[in-house]
């Protein structure tokens, strides 16, 4: 497959179409799983993580209903991969932190997404715009059931299913809502919101999963153990944080309008004016004021610009798009340029139309 054609378009999950949308951009479950008879991924040796892979492509490729395009990972140049990783369809783990044999297959609406190889075996991944756990969860229980007509998976009586991380031993599954919180942060409640998390077992991360730093404002807040409840009971405890976070959310920007709508009204001015006009852009720096332009739209302070817009402007200003968009690879300093005129011009073009 030729991944250039990723980059001129966005996944289903950022199209912005989902419930709660204005704060929630996307709902992500995971699955892990493991194949009896091998090693851990960390554990196994070439010859293994080759057995492995060809046995999961396989079961992978002949799914029902799911037209799936398989891509080696190994086979990939440093580009690609972090493409992919920007588009949230493989792990930075994947990308490069694991040697050999590995993989990740998708669909075309990028809302599936399976990796092989990675930290375990197989790691199933949904992708769905704004809050829809239930959904996420009902694609993922039944490719699971699926797969589990053709593989044997690695599983005990006592402690559920099998994995390389004792965090992830039990059902296997991490369920994740990226959330964009500019009125949290912006009214200093956010860390205040982020303890409460903690106390019920929940982890807040970054942009791109464990280990990455939060940008923009947004924040991926998951379930942090997998074993002693069901899925079911993980989920609700996800929806319901997600709930509340999103109504002190709104609270916060209502706050904002009333008692500082001159100071927020000039903020995404700003950041808005800036994207127009600068002659070079770090991603970081984009990121930032496509997240105060993404509250804009969504105070309506910026009648002519679309959530999806933005949600594609701030995949599309990531390095790999950028470089992928232009053609060619870039260094540091080319690539802040590019991006500066990539975002000028998309947002002139706009504005004309």
């Amino acid at each position: 497959m030729n991944l250039d054609t990723l980059a001129p378009r966005i996944g289903e999950w950022l199209r912005g179409s989902g419930a709660e949308s204005d704060v929630v951009v996307s709902t992500r479950l995971r699955l892990a799983r493991n194949l009896v008879g091998y090693p851990f991924t960390n554990r196994a040796n070439l010859r293994q993580k080759a057995e492995v892979e060809s046995r999961l492509c396989q079961a992978i490729l002949a799914l029902e209903h799911h037209r799936l395009t398989y891509v080696s990972v190994a086979n990939l140049n440093s580009l690609d991969r972090q493409l992919l990783v920007e588009r949230h369809l493989i792990s930075r783990e994947l990308s490069s932190a694991i040697e050999g044999p590995r993989g990740v297959a998708f669909d075309e609406r990028e809302s599936i997404s399976l990796m092989v190889n990675e930290e375990d075996h197989l790691r199933l991944q949904i992708l769905r715009s704004g809050l829809d756990l239930e959904s996420a969860w009902q694609a993922a229980d039944r490719i699971d059931d699926l797969l589990d007509q053709q593989l044997e998976f690695a599983f005990s009586d006592e402690f559920g299913y099998l994995t390389a991380c004792p965090t992830n031993v039990g059902t296997g599954l991490r369920a994740s809502v990226m959330l964009h919180l500019p009125g949290l942060t912006m009214t200093k409640q956010i860390e205040k919101a982020f303890k409460a998390l903690q106390k019920i077992n929940l982890v807040v991360r970054g942009l791109y999963g464990e280990g990455s730093r939060a940008l923009g404002d947004f924040f991926q807040i998951s379930n942090q153990v997998t074993l002693g409840k069901s899925e079911a009971a993980f989920l609700a405890d996800i929806r319901e944080a997600t709930t509340e976070l999103i109504s002190f959310e709104r609270m916060a920007r209502n706050t904002l309008c009333r008692e500082a709508k001159q100071m927020i009204h000039d903020r995404v001015a700003r950041a808005l004016g800036t994207l127009q006009s600068a002659a070079v852009m770090t991603s970081e720096e984009a990121l930032e004021l496509l997240s105060a332009v993404r509250l804009g739209v969504h105070l309506r302070l910026i009648p002519d610009l679309s959530p999806v817009v933005v949600n594609e402007l701030s995949i599309q200003s990531q390095p790999a798009h950028v470089q992928k968009l232009v053609g060619n690879a870039l260094s540091g300093e080319e690539r802040n340029a590019a991006r500066a005129k990539f975002l000028r011009n998309r947002l002139r073009d706009i504005e004309a139309h």
